[in-house]
């Protein structure tokens, strides 16, 4: 949660800028990405979960706490204009009933399904928009995401019922986890996220700009429904989605609009981190090398032939761990001894996960130890270094486990 939507404000590395886990809030020295977007005449407006303003332990009431009251303007990250936020959307509401707040710190309760209602504040935006500038808006639902105090997936009633006859994704299958009791109510979510986008794309095209707008639709991580992190390397804490594995990592992302239309599907790796840099892209500012990841638009159009088709991700509270996922293989690393919560890097990490996803997509057979793969695997362990490097100026070593 945090550190994902910490890079997508500022377009830096978690570690960078000491956003490597959850309550910790965004430093003051970083030029975010609304300021940048109200630098180059866009009127902003964020809607839904912020999670970057409470700061504090994992797990203990924070010593800075905006978890359930109103984010001071100074710590919105940029943004000064339309604000229907929550710092910690899961603790000022649940599935059908709960509050934000607005610009002026004014509480705003809301009764109905909560994407209807976070939907219903974005269309409040979009109804008193006037056109006089371009507009920026980020609507930030929780779902798909487990009611945090409920310990439970909360869509739609009636959920359970319509989607009692699902079809387990082979990981779960295997594994299990509590999936069978929670995907139903998991897949209502998503399908209440698929229609209140539409409501968002009617109203665009009813106000007459849905041709000059660009939507992305993407989420800051997976679900793995407790099936991982059951492994003695776990060492710190996770429900969901702390994790290397496809469930956690691989998210959906859809642009449409500008230069990304046609309906094409882009199957190159790439990662969320270059979202901000994207977006700005978008909007005619170049940051160059102020933030880190790629262009989106630079995929698409194949741009660098050179270009490597991996990801790297940092892993923090359930271990502090280091992965590179590419085509053919996923490899990952954590480190021994020390909490996922208690520090962002280490000195030393050792092997962790392989897996080979041509044969074993669903990663279910951890080749960590397998000989066959040394060759590959320490190639994949040198292409991890070079990331560290690059996003942390670091040089750890890796062992094997």
């Amino acid at each position: 949660c945090g550190p994902c939507r910490a890079m997508f404000q500022t377009g830096k590395w978690a570690t960078d800028i000491g956003c490597f886990r959850n309550n910790i809030m965004l430093p003051a020295n970083v030029k975010p990405l609304g300021a940048y977007m109200e630098e180059a005449g866009y009127e902003t407006a964020y809607v839904g979960k912020w999670h970057l303003a409470s700061d504090g332990e994992l797990e203990k009431k924070p010593t800075i706490d905006h978890t359930v009251t109103a984010i001071p303007r100074e710590l919105r990250g940029g943004y000064t204009g339309f604000w229907r936020t929550s710092d910690v959307l899961e603790f000022t509401s649940h599935g059908y009933d709960g509050f934000v707040f607005d610009e002026n710190d004014n509480r705003i309760d809301f009764t109905g399904y909560r994407v209807d209602c976070i939907t219903d504040f974005a269309l409040e935006f979009l109804e008193q928009y006037r056109g006089e500038k371009p507009f920026f808006m980020t609507v930030s639902h929780i779902e798909p995401h487990h009611q945090n105090d409920h310990h439970h997936y909360e869509g739609p009633i009636g959920s359970k019922e319509k989607y009692a006859n699902f079809t387990s994704p082979k990981d779960l299958e295997v594994l299990g986890g509590n999936h069978r009791e929670e995907y139903p109510d998991y897949l209502g979510q998503c399908a209440s996220l698929d229609k209140n986008l539409g409501r968002l794309v009617n109203k665009l095209k009813e106000m007459g700009i849905y041709e000059d707008t660009v939507i992305i639709y993407l989420a800051d991580h997976g679900s793995h429904f407790m099936t991982r992190n059951q492994d003695a390397h776990l060492n710190g804490y996770d429900d969901y989605k702390r994790s290397m594995h496809d469930a956690c990592l691989r998210v959906p992302l859809v642009v449409t609009g500008g230069e990304f239309t046609g309906g094409g599907v882009v199957t190159d790796l790439i990662s969320t981190a270059g979202l901000p840099k994207t977006i700005l892209g978008i909007a005619g500012v170049d940051v160059g090398d102020k933030m880190i990841g790629e262009d989106f638009a630079d995929v698409l159009h194949k741009t660098d032939p050179d270009r490597p088709n991996e990801v790297f991700a940092q892993i923090s509270e359930s271990r502090v761990g280091r992965a590179i996922r590419t085509a053919d293989y996923a490899y990952s690393v954590y480190a021994p001894g020390i909490n996922g919560g208690a520090q962002p890097a280490a000195d030393l990490y050792a092997d962790d996960f392989f897996y080979d996803l041509k044969k074993d997509p669903y990663e279910l057979n951890n080749l960590i130890d397998d000989p066959a793969y040394t060759q590959v695997k320490q190639e994949l362990r040198k292409k991890l270094l070079k990331w560290i490097r690059l996003a942390e100026n670091a040089e750890p070593e890796i062992v094997d486990g």
